[in-house]
């Protein structure tokens, strides 16, 4: 069994069949306490619905299993992972995150950590020897794509750099079908199972994922002390919605390489950014430490166009925030994701006005091109 293939371990994992029923699908158990034999001896593995639950664990197995780690722990949200991941600090202790980063997990390390008396530092993880504090580092967070920009991290590089601080690499992007972070040196890595896991934009969630007992004891009890867990029934949802994540990472992949050539070669596009591009700064990187490119394209639209035609009035594109469901969804991120941040840092990042941010969902690629292109065209 520990040889599956990823295909194979979206169906099956070591939890097995339902026992008792034979039910194929992990059941929803919903109860919030389970009997104890004696007083602190309960009957059964589960104690309290804060602390673990049935269903959650069904989930947690197939997480662990897919990035290759030995455990696995589920949150409510991609950002309340954030936030219990960064609670392994002390306060003093440095964080050092990517300076291209999700408005959330920026707008999180800025308005709670840095005002707590945590320390945090911002690289540009593309050059890592340019950055001359790793040193000083106890926890590491990055993004590899990033997001919206798609840069690419090395790594096994950062790793080397900093051996002795913790290693958090969002793979949100990605998913596990495409990357898997613990192999390459990282620590801790995190999801917004929002987003590919779940797959059909209907589902909030979080995951970490770590070989470490010693991170994985601190962020249990982390998480049941601040009851960031999620529901049985969004467990069920997410589990359910893992069936087809091979199946639709490599729809939403085969779109993604279709759209990103396509913008390349149209007038009216100044840049794109996607991994799967030869010209793309990271594209030799990427490919060492993933084996696929991802359903995430970005670009800047040529300031000639009518920009609010093209990001409103498409047929089969819906202007919306979040990202992995099955339909194509466009973002404006100065606007949305990112618009916690101010105008000149924007700038700075290269998180402009006429940036646009494409997740390819698993419609047909011809009908998706043809509504973007008019937009492009207008």
């Amino acid at each position: 069994m520990k040889n599956k293939k990823f295909d194979t371990k979206c169906i099956h994992n070591e939890k097995g069949i339902e026992k008792h029923t034979g039910s194929v699908m992990p059941p929803i158990n919903l109860s919030s306490t389970y009997a104890q034999s004696s007083p602190g001896k309960p009957l059964g593995s589960y104690e309290y619905i804060r602390s673990d639950n049935p269903t959650r664990s069904v989930l947690e197995s197939f997480l662990a299993s897919f990035e290759n780690g030995k455990h696995a722990i589920s949150f409510s949200s991609g950002m309340a992972a954030v936030a219990s991941i960064t609670r392994l600090l002390q306060k003093g202790q440095v964080l050092v995150a990517g300076d291209d980063l999700y408005g959330g997990t920026g707008r999180f390390m800025n308005d709670f950590l840095k005002p707590e008396g945590f320390e945090v530092l911002y690289a540009d993880t593309t050059d890592p020897e340019r950055f001359q504090h790793w040193d000083k580092a106890s926890l590491i967070w990055v993004e590899t794509p990033t997001n919206p920009l798609l840069k690419i991290t090395d790594i096994q590089k950062i790793k080397s750099l900093a051996p002795n601080a913790i290693l958090v690499v969002d793979n949100t992007f990605m998913s596990p079908k495409f990357q898997n972070p613990l192999d390459h040196g990282a620590d801790i890595v995190m999801h917004s199972s929002t987003k590919y896991i779940g797959g059909h934009s209907d589902v909030l969630g979080g995951a970490a994922i770590t070989n470490s007992d010693q991170i994985n004891e601190k962020l249990k009890k982390v998480q049941n002390d601040l009851g960031s867990v999620p529901s049985p029934f969004d467990c069920y949802m997410l589990t359910r919605g893992i069936k087809t994540l091979s199946l639709r990472m490599e729809k939403h992949e085969e779109n993604a390489s279709f759209i990103a050539g396509k913008l390349k070669n149209h007038n009216n596009v100044e840049v794109v950014y996607w991994p799967g591009l030869k010209s793309h700064h990271g594209h030799m990187i990427h490919k060492s430490q993933s084996s696929g490119y991802g359903g995430m394209v970005s670009f800047k639209a040529s300031k000639n166009i009518h920009f609010d035609n093209l990001v409103s009035k498409r047929k089969y594109w819906t202007l919306a925030e979040s990202l992995g469901g099955v339909e194509s969804l466009l973002c404006v991120p100065s606007k949305m994701t990112h618009s916690s941040i101010d105008e000149k840092t924007r700038q700075k990042k290269g998180i402009t006005d006429n940036l646009v941010r494409l997740s390819c969902g698993v419609e047909d690629c011809e009908d998706l091109w043809n509504d973007l292109a008019k937009g492009l065209d207008s």
